[in-house]
């Protein structure tokens, strides 16, 4: 019935008048409803406000087809294979498992950066996506793919090598978006206020919130719709406010730096999964009803490299040729902003999150319509 109704002609055309003239007044009918479903959402910012639900996130890497441009001496090794080249089987040698297995199994939460017998391949190559979180244009910086030079994302660097990451295939990519659908404990929202136009505007406030509510599927169950409603967390949400002001040019949203921002990324059956972000900002093309494109700030490490492990084993890492030991290194010594007071070392590594969100309803603590909120609708 929908892809009818907006298959048909607008109320005044002469189509229509045709319809009528054959004397349905049943298509006339729809007609009309077509009409006026048309005139409600010619206006997606009713209330000066309109919200948005993260849907589908994954660690922005830039890849080619082969790799060979990012990657020429291949993609790294995981733990398996680390294992076998630290203790060869050799006959006869007896070893315990405490001088062994756990040993590489601590390490993923005892930390260290001395060297290790086996590479790590950075990514190589001058280009990357993310955006320039230092106004400053380096050496270091990649040009992102539309040419735009100075941005800072270094964990591009630390992770474009390692298959798991890579899409589509790699297992990070693939069900980091498969995880969206059932775990509420991802459900981070947007909501803009004191809009006057989605393409133009200079001057907006950018909320951030928790949600309470399952995202809308389409038929398929795999993709995501516009139109839901999300009720705020407004309990065990609180760490995930905050706010922060932006500026929509010809259809993109760009925020101004959030000095510290944690963002939701667990996994089913695991809580509290979530990154920390300092100089945290949004650069969106936005539409009445989806958001895309990228998230960007620095990383915290430590508090990555704990998510990490905490929501993925050695064995699921191991689907990817993912060592965290491996990776913690890379991070600690690409590590390029909020310098340790007392040892002068990087605590944080420059990232960027490529996101997708869908429209919604976003209904605040106290609100009275049942689920509606009436002053976006």
């Amino acid at each position: 019935m929908t892809l009818f109704l907006q298959s048909l002609p607008a109320r005044g055309s002469s189509v229509a008048k045709s319809i009528r003239l054959l004397g349905s007044p049943l298509l006339a009918m729809l007609v009309s409803m077509a009409a006026l479903s048309g005139a409600a959402n010619a206006e997606p910012v009713s209330g000066k406000r309109i919200g948005y639900v993260l849907t589908e996130r994954h660690w922005s890497v830039y890849q080619t087809e082969d790799a060979k441009t990012e990657c020429p001496q291949g993609f790294n090794i995981g733990p398996r294979e680390q294992y076998s080249e630290l203790y060869p089987e050799e006959g006869g040698v007896l070893r315990a498992e405490v001088d062994t297995r756990l040993v590489r199994e601590g390490r993923r939460f005892h930390r260290e950066t001395s060297d290790e017998p086996f590479p790590f391949y950075d990514a190589v190559g001058p280009n990357a996506y993310g955006v320039n979180l230092d106004g400053k244009i380096t050496e270091e910086d990649f040009t992102s793919p539309d040419g735009v030079e100075g941005i800072d994302n270094q964990l591009n660097r630390a992770l474009a090598c390692i298959a798991i990451y890579r899409g589509p295939d790699g297992a990070f990519y693939h069900f980091s978006n498969l995880f969206m659908y059932g775990n509420a404990y991802n459900r981070w929202l947007i909501e803009l206020t004191g809009v006057d136009d989605l393409a133009n505007d200079d001057e907006v406030t950018v909320s951030f919130y928790r949600g309470l509510d399952d995202l809308v599927t389409d038929a398929s169950g795999k993709g995501f719709v516009a139109g839901g409603t999300q009720r705020v967390d407004g309990r065990w949400g609180e760490s995930f406010r905050g706010e922060v002001q932006g500026q929509i040019v010809d259809g993109v949203l760009t925020t101004e730096p959030a000095a510290r921002t944690k963002f939701p990324w667990s996994f089913p059956g695991i809580g509290g999964g979530f990154h920390i972000f300092h100089d945290f900002q949004l650069q969106l093309t936005l539409t009445p009803k989806t958001a895309e494109g990228l998230l960007a700030g620095y990383a915290d490490v430590e508090q990555y490299n704990h998510r990490l492990n905490r929501n993925w084993t050695t064995h699921h890492q191991s689907y990817g040729q993912l060592s965290a030991a491996s990776l913690y290194r890379a991070m600690k010594r690409l590590a390029d902003g909020y310098p340790d007071p007392d040892t002068g070392a990087n605590t944080a590594i420059s990232s960027a999150v490529d996101v997708k969100m869908h429209q919604v309803y976003i209904v605040h603590p106290g609100d009275e319509t049942m689920g509606i909120n009436t002053a976006q609708r």
